[in-house]
C-alpha cells in the first residue's frame, strides 16, 4: 500500500539535482525564509541546534566568499556558480557532531529549495575558508559568535537549465541484514 505524502517526499528526493547554472534574478524573501526554516528543523546531536546559518546576498560579501573559495581550490571563476544567494552553515569547533549537524542542515535546505522550484548546489571548502584569519574576520562581519568553523554552503537560485537525469543507482548500494 502506498502512502501519498511519503511518495511525494521520496519523489522530491529522487528528483533533486545539483544546479550549476542560475538565472540572475534574486529569489523571493519568502522562498529564502522557507529554505532557512527547513534548515532549522534538521536533526542535531542531542537536540542542541548547534549550527548557525547565514544567507548572503550582498554583492561585496559574495565576492569575498568567491575569491576565498577559488583561492583554496586553486581555480579561476566563481565556485558558487553565479547563484544570486549563498547559504553558509557554521558550527562550534568544539561540538563533537558539528559536521553531522551542519550536513543535515544543508540537506534539509537543498530539499526545501527543490520543493519550492529553486535550484541548489552543495559547495565545499568552507571548512578551509573559515579556518583562516580572513575567514575568522568575515565571520565577525557576519555577526557570528567566536569559536565557530565552516561546515559547507549551498548556492541557491532559480535554475537556468533543466536538471540532468539521475545516474543509475549502483548495484549493492543498500543492504538489509535480518
Amino acid at each position: 500500500m502506498e502512502v501519498y505524502m511519503e511518495n511525494d517526499f521520496l519523489k522530491l528526493i529522487e528528483t533533486r539535482r545539483s544546479c550549476r547554472k542560475y538565472k540572475p534574478e534574486q529569489i523571493k524573501d519568502e522562498e529564502l525564509a522557507a529554505v532557512l526554516r527547513a534548515g532549522t528543523f534538521a536533526p542535531t546531536g542531542m537536540g542542541q541546534q548547534s549550527p548557525f546559518i547565514v544567507a548572503v546576498q550582498n554583492p561585496e560579501m559574495k565576492a569575498k566568499l568567491e575569491q576565498m573559495n577559488a583561492d583554496i581550490r586553486g581555480m579561476k571563476g566563481n565556485p558558487y556558480y553565479d547563484a544570486p544567494t549563498y547559504v553558509l552553515v557554521f558550527a562550534p569547533l568544539d561540538c563533537p557532531f558539528k559536521l553531522q549537524d551542519g550536513t543535515c542542515v544543508l540537506e534539509n535546505m537543498m530539499l526545501a529549495a527543490h520543493a519550492l522550484g529553486l535550484g541548489s548546489c552543495w559547495i565545499n571548502r568552507e571548512i578551509e575558508m573559515f579556518a583562516t584569519d580572513e575567514g575568522e574576520q568575515l565571520m565577525k562581519e557576519m555577526g557570528l559568535p567566536e569559536g565557530l568553523g565552516g561546515v559547507g554552503a549551498i548556492a541557491l537560485g532559480y535554475p537556468a537549465t533543466e536538471p540532468a537525469a539521475p545516474k543509475p543507482r549502483k548495484e549493492g548500494y543498500a543492504r538489509v541484514i535480518k
